[in-house]
């Protein structure tokens, strides 16, 4: 079902668009418990109180409109297809996550109006959907969109998290527990994860 958004709210976004190449199977499918990695993505930012909910990748929702160019244009996608005011993107790898710190992290964003994240990870992502961020995505992806096909089919093209919030306003969160941005890249990553949330 399509959201429909008033143009006020905040989009919870699940960024499930990865290849999990290095993880050797869909990481949205991984069970965590009795649950998908995606489910419980999902239930996350329901729990931070958003009441609309998307999940960026090709398989999913919103596919990308720039192929091969990383998550950073799943999100100039979820931007261009809902126009919301703003967006809490998650991805779809950390299991050890907890609705209070997304909670904490949107606080933080909206009352400061900046793009808002843990200090040292770029992604979870609170971001204002505001003239910086306008003015980043179509520097980034106008281009891009005019000349589509990847030279390097598979090889990420795209601009970085880190490119992204060197060109907005921007604040950080220390997280109480540092322990809640594992992600889980590779199997062996999978199961130190799995050990720590039985």
């Amino acid at each position: 079902m399509e959201p429909t958004l008033s143009h006020s709210g905040c989009l919870g976004v699940v960024l499930a668009g990865g290849l999990s190449s290095r993880m050797g199977e869909n990481k949205a499918k991984l069970m965590r418990g009795g649950v998908d990695m995606l489910s419980f993505s999902k239930q996350l930012l329901a729990d931070t109180g958003i009441q609309e909910i998307v999940v960026s990748g090709n398989d999913y929702q919103v596919p990308d409109l720039i192929a091969d160019a990383g998550p950073v244009a799943g999100i100039y996608s979820v931007l261009q297809h809902y126009r919301p005011a703003a967006i809490l993107a998650l991805p779809v790898d950390l299991p050890l996550m907890t609705p209070a710190a997304l909670k904490q992290l949107k606080t933080k964003g909206e009352l400061s109006q900046k793009a808002c994240f843990f200090q040292g990870h770029n992604i979870p992502l609170y971001l204002p959907n505001n003239t910086y961020v306008e003015l980043f995505m179509s520097q980034a992806f106008i281009k891009n969109k005019a000349a589509p096909g990847s030279a390097n089919p598979g090889k990420k093209s795209g601009p970085s998290f880190k490119a992204l919030l060197n060109q907005v306003p921007h604040t950080c969160v220390v997280p109480d527990n540092p322990q809640i941005l594992f992600n889980t890249n590779t199997p062996q990553q999978w199961q130190q994860a799995k050990a720590r949330f039985k």
